[in-house]
């Protein structure tokens, strides 16, 4: 399958494929029998009956999870928007390739495939003050690639990114969605200081004037403020939903991909779930918006999927519980009268 047109994106959110209602009432059922008092393990009961309802099977798994790193480079990081330079994109997808970033350590923790692919990276998008970022034979093909990237035999997807100035880009797509300001979004990103923070808010601010005419349209806002990795994900997010994958959100810049889809359609993220909380400011207020109540919340801001894939060990231990555990009968225990 491929999107040919934008309104091809929107028919197929018009008919998602959603949960089992029958696998979901199985591992309910399940869930009651199991050797603990009703509702023990909090939330760990809800994440497992949520996978399983997905997974189309009442006991999930966590066997096959994939790791999927986008990254991009953005024409706005000429205003001067990051603390680092462009270069550092393609650097750290060579030290990903190598095995170095942290993503990888905890893609090899969980026994998660992991994958990189940067996205041209020589030649940034447009600088969104001056025009669109993308074109949308462009954004296609990106939402296109980033749908042929999951592995459909994967049981547990994390999605992550790599892009010098993409909480920028993020930031100007929250803007836009939910008609705010760039000072409402603006964070400090990978180190900018006060200053810079308002100097970021201010190019945001210039973004959303030069494109005020496309705001209402969540596609156009994601062509025009977004990126190639914005899209990509996009495109992977909507993948996993056609083949029943649970997704493990990372931080502030994969919600904002995420947000393009949720304010298109809002049940768009219910096989999602948000892996954590980064410490970047926006991302909470974002978070508040989809719905989403974080697993972690540790103080992280690194990216590159780093705090969805730490949270693959709630999902393992969710699914280790609700499979393998006992039920009263089996272990001889007195249940409830």
């Amino acid at each position: 399958m491929s999107f040919s047109s934008f309104q091809d994106l929107r028919s197929f959110l018009e008919n998602l494929p959603e949960a089992s209602e029958e696998h979901s009432r199985k591992a309910r059922e399940r869930n009651d029998t199991l050797t603990k008092p009703a509702g023990s393990l909090g939330r760990l009961e809800e994440l497992a009956i949520w996978a399983a309802s997905w997974q189309k099977q009442h006991i999930p798994t966590a066997d096959n999870p994939q790791v999927i790193i986008f990254a991009g480079n953005h024409g706005v990081c000429k205003k001067g928007v990051s603390a680092f330079p462009s270069e550092v994109t393609s650097q750290m997808v060579a030290n990903f390739k190598n095995g170095g970033a942290a993503i990888n350590q905890l893609a090899k923790l969980y026994g998660a495939s992991f994958a990189v692919h940067p996205l041209d990276l020589d030649t940034p998008t447009e600088d969104f003050t001056e025009a669109a970022a993308m074109d949308k034979e462009e954004c296609l093909k990106l939402l296109n690639l980033g749908w042929a990237a999951v592995d459909e035999t994967a049981d547990c997807l994390v999605i992550g990114e790599m892009g010098i100035g993409n909480t920028t880009v993020a930031a100007a797509i929250c803007a836009a969605l939910y008609e705010m300001s760039g000072n409402d979004w603006a964070g400090p990103g990978t180190g900018l200081d006060k200053p810079g923070v308002t100097h970021k808010a201010a190019i945001i601010d210039q973004g959303l004037s030069r494109h005020k005419d496309i705001i209402k349209d969540p596609l156009e806002v994601l062509r025009c403020l977004g990126g190639r990795e914005f899209a990509a994900m996009a495109g992977a997010i909507l993948r996993a939903r056609q083949e029943g994958i649970p997704v493990l959100l990372d931080g502030f810049v994969v919600c904002a991909a995420a947000a393009v889809l949720h304010a298109i359609r809002e049940n768009a993220l219910d096989h999602c779930v948000a892996g954590h909380c980064s410490a970047e400011p926006g991302h909470k207020i974002l978070l508040d918006k989809l719905g989403h109540e974080p697993l972690l919340e540790l103080g992280m801001r690194l990216g590159e999927g780093s705090g969805a894939a730490l949270s693959l060990g709630i999902l393992k231990g969710a699914f280790a519980t609700h499979g393998h555990m006992a039920s009263f009968a089996e272990a001889g225990v007195s249940g409830k009268d």
